[in-house]
């Protein structure tokens, strides 16, 4: 079991550069998928791990989104988060802001799901319901190929993320779509929504 900094350290830590609602709810969002993520793949152990690492996964993001990955490290090391901790962190913006590569499940589950999940809200946020609990994966699918929606998703890097983890795109879509809507009504919660 890998070691990480308690949530409530975390979650200030996260506060402490990050202000704006959309960036506290993506990061609630993405450790709520890590966590279903590690619970689903047999990482249970691991789980407040996968779960931290997203939460923390874009600390630098909002402040110094040009040094994006590389800013993260001497952010994340004061607040506890050892070496495999920074690691997985900077590893989601490889080929884009990062040299670090995806090694562990963890990393590239990562990788793959953390563009995604922005799809997936956006696809959301324009469903009646403003949910994904109700969304189906036909419907996930058609929004991921209509490549003017959410334009700033990559679909490249989704692509690109179910390969390494050697997944089927679809067995990514529909996987990351059932951790959002596991997660959803809990970081609504969080967000007082």
């Amino acid at each position: 079991m890998r070691e990480c900094i308690n949530r409530e350290a975390a979650l200030a830590g996260l506060k402490q550069y990050n202000r704006e609602p959309f960036h506290i709810q993506h990061a609630l969002t993405v450790e709520g998928v890590m966590r279903w993520f590690a619970q689903q793949l047999g990482y249970e152990g691991e789980a407040d791990f996968w779960a931290t690492v997203g939460l923390l996964h874009d600390i630098d993001f909002e402040q110094w989104p040009e040094q994006h990955c590389a800013k993260a490290p001497e952010l994340l090391a004061p607040l506890g988060c050892g070496e495999d901790f920074i690691h997985a962190v900077c590893s989601h913006g490889y080929g884009i802001c990062s040299d670090v590569e995806p090694e562990h499940l963890m990393e590239k589950v990562l990788f793959a799901a953390d563009e995604l999940t922005g799809l997936i809200g956006a696809a959301a946020r324009m469903r009646p319901s403003k949910s994904c609990t109700d969304m189906e994966l036909s419907s996930l699918k058609k929004k991921f190929k209509d490549k003017k929606f959410a334009a700033g998703c990559s679909r490249d890097v989704i692509r690109t993320g179910a390969e390494r983890l050697g997944w089927e795109l679809d067995e990514l879509l529909e996987k990351t779509l059932a951790a959002m809507a596991a997660c959803e009504a809990d970081v609504n919660a969080q967000m007082g929504l």
